[in-house]
Formats: structure tokens, sequence, C-alpha cells
């Protein structure tokens, strides 16, 4: 085994456990979906819920719900009468989410979305302000998703963006040929530090995951 693999053993050993329905969930995932390490997993599913602790966050929206691990890790981390929406426009990765929702004792916290997440933010714009924003769909769009998200975010709230290192090819060139994808989060990463009404670093987390504070 890799030295890298040793040492991410040893930290999830020595963190929280995972739940036994996200341990079920991953299991399911790796098995019939095309593209399991989108799931955020054990580490990061924990990171997630003890920032949205201490945060303080009773209201989260997420783009992007793949098959609901990281709307579970939210949906344990803030209060009862809090919400987490989730959003994703994929309705037969959205069944295996939707399942594992209702077996969740949060259950009730979480609103399944389906949909363009454009067009769902645009329907629910006029929404009380939330906390804290999960941006980890299309990543062609972002910025877009950025721009739409800012005015639902209260002053002082967080958003968060996964994947913004994509492995490794926001500091590769591509022998000058540059897939969209890299192109569109080389002009997030860039937008996000550049913006003067925010906080913001990007932990090397798994593929990226950048922390947005709104001054």
């Amino acid at each position: 085994m890799k030295r890298e693999d040793l040492i991410l053993q040893y930290i999830c050993s020595h963190s929280e456990e995972e739940p036994q329905l996200l341990q079920q969930l991953n299991r399911e995932t790796h098995v019939k979906t095309i593209n399991p390490r989108m799931l955020s997993g054990h580490l990061q599913g924990r990171i997630l819920k003890l920032l949205a602790q201490m945060i303080g966050a009773k209201r989260i929206i997420e783009l992007g719900t793949f098959t609901g691990y990281s709307a579970l890790c939210f949906a344990e981390a803030i209060p009862d009468d809090g919400v987490v929406i989730t959003i994703d426009h994929d309705d037969e990765l959205g069944e295996i989410a939707s399942r594992y929702f209702s077996l969740s004792p949060y259950k009730k916290k979480i609103v399944q979305l389906t949909g363009d997440a454009l067009d769902v933010l645009e329907r629910i714009k006029q929404q009380p302000l939330f906390d804290l924003a999960f941006i980890d769909a299309d990543k062609r769009q972002y910025s877009d998703y950025f721009d739409a998200l800012y005015p639902m975010i209260r002053k002082g709230g967080y958003l968060f963006a996964d994947n913004t290192l994509w492995d490794g090819h926001v500091v590769e060139n591509g022998g000058g040929k540059i897939d969209n994808q890299t192109l569109s989060l080389l002009g997030f990463n860039r937008k996000i530090h550049q913006d003067k009404r925010l906080e913001s670093v990007i932990l090397p987390l798994r593929d990226g995951l950048t922390i947005i504070r709104k001054l």
C-alpha cells in the first residue's frame, strides 16, 4: 500500500467513525455508479459535517446531490428546525439518494429537488437567506452557480466549492490544449481569489475544497 493511502487510512481510523447508513451508501455508490469517486466519502463527509456545525448553519443549499452522501452529512450537522435543500438534474441517481434519505433519522431536514441547478435557484431565490452553500455540480458552470448563489447567502455566510484542484489539471497546461472543465475551474478559482467581497482558502482535501466567506 502506498504511503499516502496508509496516511489516509490512519486519518480515517483516528477520526469520527463513518455512520453505518453512510457506509452502506458508500458501498452501493461504488457498485452501482460509473463515477463513484464523486461521492464525498468518510473523511470529507466528516469534515463537511464538522464545518457546518462550527459555522452554526441552519439553512444549507447544495448543488449536486449525486447519491446523497454530503446532504446526509449536512443534515446530521444542523438543528432539528434546519433544512438542507439539495439539487440535481439526474433522476436515476436521485432515486438512490431519495431511498437513503428516507432511511435516515434526519430525513425531515432534507428537501430534494430535481432540475437544472440555475433554473431551480431562480425559482427559489426569494426564500430566506442561507448560511451555507455547497457547489459540487457541473464544473463548467461554477462561476454561474456562484453568481446565482451569492445574493442568497447571508452576510458572514459561507460557500464551499468542491473539486477546485481538478486532479491537478489546474496546474497543467495540457500541451497547449485545456479542456472546458479545467478552463472553467481556472476561471472560477481566479474569480474567487480576486473578489474583494470574499475571504477564501483552497484546502488540499481530496480533489480540492475551497472555503469561501461572504464579507
